[in-house]
């Protein structure tokens, strides 16, 4: 399974990366940050009906039952949604982490907000689908679309929850069952919190299956395994494994590929692994500078630029705070190489943050800068020095950005040889290689990143190599 796992991570990774990854969520990403699961909203419903809501597998029909029993009269049914998926809950560790990476298309089958409401809290801009009207609709500048093929909280109406809306939902949403379609053709779907007894999805996936049959793209799924409760007998634990073993085999028919763990924590560590590997391939570039100390303005701004160009051209992309005197000459370098050798997308290769100005801005810098750090997985630090009260001085707010990196488990890269704080961060760096790296692999290399004797070019093609060994 440990191989499976690792395979798994970077297969999804390199779907990610190439902007072909899916998020399909259902009730049990949303359970961890306090909302009732299918068996909970309906509990009050199943006491009813004198039913007993843990021994029912098939809810939608429970559902028909209650509105069966009161006419037609979803009135108790809409309270129900309303108050169970409205009101004083907050994304969890999981929703944080998928709205961090660069996933634009979510599919859910839950009411809640939570997955729009992370991904606006990372200054995303979603457009969100809860009507067939809607799908004709494209907001413009979107970082992600959500699907909500059921409904939304704030019209618990139209949610999809009863036997008789599942029969008509051909007719009633059909564009969703096409868009979907489309969607499991052409991208790569991890399933969080997702059951698999939604027989929308069924339908869909058996359409895919019938059309493309030994030719389906490959998706994912967590499942916790089976364990044994308190005082079940070991018959019945042994009928939910052979069950839980029937479930994975026949979702191989769909080429969907089950990732089994042991306990629900074990997918935050999983999406954090994907965090964490999927940052190292972003730089945040920490740096400033009043002067370069042995080097003339032209040669030190010359080593940044071309410095940033080979960072591009190694496949990374770059975080900047625009700092003094380093961060035009990030700049210039990344546009030398994006648009005149990648020609690809500017956006897409370089995340730039100017800082805010000003007595009342400057209050906000800490939050400010450990948002920034939060996109990349390794931190750069070059120079770092000020003019302040008519001296030079080390930039304080360099050795800021060293401890957030340090804290958010950024690698911290100081780049000694272009001195100032720089160096003496160099120094400490050094003074604890193990621990920040986890091993001694590559150390002797590190200690030339210190050389004051350096010319630009060599400095730069020892930055690039040691950050190409970081992340084999």
């Amino acid at each position: 399974m440990k191989r499976k796992i690792q395979l798994f991570i970077n297969e999804f990774l390199k779907e990610i990366e190439e902007n072909n990854a899916a998020i399909f969520a259902g009730a049990g990403l949303s359970v961890a940050s306090g909302h009732v699961d299918w068996k909970g909203l309906l509990k009050d419903f199943a006491d009813e009906l004198y039913l007993d809501v843990e021994k029912e597998t098939d809810l939608i029909s429970l559902t028909q039952y209650h509105l069966n029993k009161n006419s037609n009269n979803r009135h108790a049914l809409n309270q129900k949604i309303a108050n169970e998926f409205h009101h004083g809950k907050s994304p969890n560790e999981n929703h944080e982490i998928l709205s961090r990476l660069p996933i634009k298309t979510f599919w859910t089958t839950n009411y809640d907000r939570l997955i729009e409401k992370s991904l606006e809290l990372k200054g995303k801009i979603v457009d969100v689908k809860y009507t067939t009207k809607q799908l004709a609709n494209t907001i413009h500048g979107r970082d992600a679309i959500l699907y909500k093929m059921h409904g939304d909280v704030e019209h618990p109406d139209d949610a999809i929850i009863s036997k008789d809306q599942y029969e008509k939902y051909y007719n009633t949403h059909g564009a969703f069952i096409n868009t979907l379609s489309g969607d499991l053709i052409s991208k790569t779907f991890l399933f969080i919190g997702f059951s698999f007894t939604d027989p929308n999805l069924d339908y869909i996936l058996s359409r895919i299956r019938v059309t493309y049959q030994n030719n389906q793209r490959k998706h994912y799924c967590f499942f916790k395994s089976v364990t044994k409760k308190g005082n079940e007998k070991e018959e019945d634990f042994e009928y939910r494994q052979t069950k839980q073993t029937l479930i994975i085999n026949d979702l191989l028919r769909f080429n969907i590929h089950v990732l089994l763990v042991n306990d629900y924590s074990e997918i935050t560590d999983l999406l954090k692994k994907i965090e964490n590997k999927f940052k190292r391939k972003t730089i945040y570039i920490s740096g400033s500078a009043h002067e370069y100390g042995k080097w003339d303005s032209n040669k030190a701004e010359n080593f940044i630029s071309k410095l940033s160009q080979e960072i591009i051209n190694n496949g990374f992309k770059i975080v900047s705070g625009f700092g003094l005197g380093v961060g035009s000459a990030v700049i210039t370098g990344v546009l030398k190489e994006v648009y005149l050798n990648k020609k690809e997308n500017l956006k897409d290769q370089l995340l730039l943050r100017p800082f805010p100005q000003g007595k009342e801005a400057m209050v906000q810098w800490s939050s400010y800068r450990k948002d920034m750090i939060s996109y990349s997985g390794i931190s750069l630090f070059i120079f770092g020095n000020k003019f302040d009260g008519g001296k030079l001085k080390l930039a304080n707010g360099v050795r800021s950005e060293y401890e957030i990196s340090l804290e958010q488990n950024s690698i911290v890269i100081p780049v000694g040889a272009t001195g100032f704080i720089s160096k003496e961060l160099w120094n400490e760096t050094l003074s604890k290689y193990s621990i920040i790296f986890n091993s001694e692999d590559n150390i002797e290399l590190y200690k030339k990143l210190g050389d004051n004797n350096l010319e630009p070019d060599e400095l730069i093609k020892l930055i690039i190599i040691f950050l190409n060994k970081l992340i084999k």
